[in-house]
C-alpha cells in the first residue's frame, strides 16, 4: 500500500496529524485518544497498515 493512500484513509477516519518524528509521522485519533506512527516509506506493507489502524482504533483499509 502506498503511504499517501494510508494517510488519506487515516485522515478520512477522523485522525489528525500531530507531529513529525525522526523517521515517522505521528497521527492521533482524538475520539479514542490513541496515537500511532506512520513510517516515511513510499510503500507500507499490509501488515503494518493493519497494525497502524488497530492502534488508532479505526477500520482497516479496504473494509
Amino acid at each position: 500500500m502506498k503511504r499517501v493512500d494510508l494517510i488519506r484513509h487515516i485522515e478520512k477516519q477522523g485522525c489528525v496529524f500531530h507531529r513529525e518524528g525522526g523517521r515517522h509521522t505521528v497521527y492521533v485519533n482524538p475520539t479514542a485518544c490513541k496515537v500511532s506512527t506512520v513510517p516515511r516509506h513510499r510503500e507500507i506493507n499490509e501488515f503494518m497498515a493493519r497494525k497502524i489502524c488497530r492502534e488508532l482504533e479505526i477500520p482497516e483499509p479496504g473494509t
